[in-house]
């Protein structure tokens, strides 16, 4: 099976994401093709008028008031794609590297960037061979898109710079000669083509958010988990009180909750508690055993997660639109038989939503944080021991140390929120005078992802090892299927013993975001 893009085919991320993971074959369609070679005879009827045009006959960025003849075009844009190429650090894992290609492919068969139609064949060649260049993450301003990570592609499907191929790094000029494919020829417009648009930051924020959508999935079940562990309440989560607030996401998380603990014999049920307090009524006020509401980190939970799926969405939206967009300059309509010169390359639209994903996963690592509080103080726990440790405590430590590690991340994670957005630094002579940083906004994104996911695992680690102690056979019929899974990876803790490697398994398993009946294997 293929992926055939189409014209007017509005790519999805899903599609995105499992045609770069699954590695599938691209293909160009007929009407795809038909209109990248109308767009580029658009813009060689106005080389031979002579009409001036950037990126064409002119030099670009801080060199923009200067002329260059169209025979002095393969150097020009060679050299384009070699000064531009100056990002710096650890290479991109070949999933992101290929959807960023992708991303960029699925932009350039829109038919508005006039590359040669032959350099379009080839940079899908290039992916379907399995090439993948290596894309330094380090130094994307993400405005005239992110030149850096965009020109390191550029180069390899050129024949420069550097690949991996079958497993090992080579240079660009031998990993298209193993695949037998011929280097790029550029001509004008087509080094520009194909570094001038937010495709690096479309895709890593592509890989990032899939990612946070699965791992935001598997944390109502988590959630569930510990309202269960934590002896919690559940008519907070009643759909007939959240009809009152319209909110979409806090209606979703509260309707998940209150039917995911509709069987369970671990959550507590409010009138049970109110029937207790009102037989110690008495005549003096005194404290009562038990209280009748619970914590925020509890009983608010459809109103902190709702939030965070209803952002989540609206990152989707935006990713998507950029990604179906002709994010290029200029961009030459064959329709219209007009160049453009524009901004589609500015990558604010993105920045913004990767900000903004940053603080919906700095929301739920907080959240996670406070319930991993309650699980580890006994004055908090509803009956738990101190640090959910039931066997030999002070001789034995429990669960005690994992907390270090959960506050050390949140408290990393709230400054990695720190907008990016708004941070231009003006660039190349006051010509590039306001940029996005959309692309390092993606990469932190990718690490507050990272860090999320190690809080949550843990709260999980904790939410089992309660339920444990109180009776896994109570459990609902929504939360066992995660807690057998977890107990896959993780055992119950009768013994201290490094927890590290059973952190970093679940982390992993909950962004992986497999069905959680689904047999783990690969551990």
């Amino acid at each position: 099976m293929t992926f055939a893009i189409e014209l007017d085919m509005n790519v999805t991320l899903d599609q995105l994401e499992d045609t770069a993971r699954q590695r599938t074959p691209v293909e160009l369609s007929a009407s795809v093709r038909s209109r990248v070679r109308a767009s580029r005879e658009v813009l060689e009827k106005f080389v031979q008028d002579e009409r001036v045009i950037y990126g064409v006959n002119t030099s670009m960025g801080g060199f923009v008031d200067h002329l260059v003849p169209v025979s002095q075009a393969r150097q020009l844009q060679e050299n384009l794609i070699n000064a531009v190429a100056t990002n710096v650090g650890a290479y991109l894992d070949d999933t992101t590297a290929r959807t960023i290609m992708l991303s960029r492919i699925v932009s350039l068969a829109r038919g508005n960037s006039a590359i040669t139609p032959a350099n379009l064949d080839k940079l899908v060649a290039v992916l379907n061979a399995g090439i993948v260049p290596c894309i330094p993450e380090k130094g994307s301003l993400g405005t005239s898109g992110d030149l850096g990570p965009l020109a390191a592609i550029a180069l390899v499907c050129a024949g420069q710079w550097k690949a991996r191929y079958d497993g090992q790094i080579m240079l660009g000029q031998q990993a298209l000669s193993e695949a037998g494919i011929e280097p790029m020829e550029l001509s004008y417009k087509d080094g520009l083509a194909l570094i001038n648009g937010t495709s690096g930051m479309v895709g890593l924020g592509t890989v990032v958010l899939q990612s946070a959508r699965r791992l935001v999935d598997r944390y109502l079940r988590v959630s569930a988990l510990s309202v269960e562990g934590l002896a919690g309440m559940t008519k907070p989560f009643d759909p007939r009180v959240h009809g009152v607030k319209p909110h979409r996401g806090q209606r979703q998380v509260a309707s998940r909750l209150w039917e995911g603990l509709a069987d369970s014999r671990l959550a507590v049920n409010e009138l049970d508690t109110e029937q207790t307090l009102a037989g110690e009524m008495g005549s003096v006020a005194k404290a009562g055993s038990l209280a009748i509401e619970d914590a925020y980190s509890i009983r608010c939970t459809p109103q902190i997660l709702g939030p965070v799926l209803d952002v989540l969405d609206r990152i989707g939206a935006t990713l998507q639109d950029e990604l179906n967009s002709s994010n290029d300059n200029p961009i030459v309509l064959p329709e219209e038989a007009e160049v453009f010169h524009n901004g589609h390359f500015h990558g604010q639209y993105v920045a913004m939503a990767m900000d903004h994903l940053n603080m919906a996963l700095a929301t739920v690592t907080n959240l996670a944080n406070r319930r991993v509080d309650r699980f580890m103080d006994k004055s908090n726990s509803n009956g738990l021991p101190a640090f959910l440790c039931r066997e030999d405590p002070g001789l034995r430590l429990g669960l005690m140390g994992g907390q270090f590690m959960t506050a050390s991340l949140t408290a990393e994670t709230r400054t990695l929120t720190i907008p990016m957005s708004v941070q231009s630094l003006t660039s190349t002579a006051d010509f590039q005078d306001i940029v996005s940083f959309g692309f390092v906004a993606a990469r932190r994104a990718r690490e507050v992802l990272t860090n999320a996911a190690y809080v949550v695992a843990f709260e999980l680690l904790c939410a089992c090892q309660a339920v444990d102690i109180r009776g896994a056979d109570k459990l609902s019929s929504f939360t066992r299927p995660l807690y057998e899974r977890t107990r896959e990876i993780v055992p119950f803790f009768d013994r201290d013993e490094t927890i590290t490697d059973y952190v970093e398994k679940l982390a992993a398993d909950l962004i992986a975001g497999e069905p959680v009946d689904a047999a783990v294997t690969a551990y």
